[in-house]
């Protein structure tokens, strides 16, 4: 595992508490950030997974 793809998984993690935090409160500013939050996490582990792909290689 490499560094974007452990700060990948928390940002995605991260993200999902806000969204749920959001839900629970009536934000909706908040659900959309944790959703925005989870696609840049999900982008951030996919540029890691390649990378780590790459080295195997």
């Amino acid at each position: 595992m490499n560094k974007d793809q452990v700060e990948g998984a928390i940002k995605q993690a991260a993200g999902k508490v806000q969204q749920k935090t959001g839900e629970l409160v009536g934000s909706t500013n908040q659900q959309v950030k944790g959703a925005a939050k989870q696609v840049e996490g999900g982008v951030q582990k996919a540029v890691g997974d390649t990378k780590e792909v790459l080295k195997g290689k």
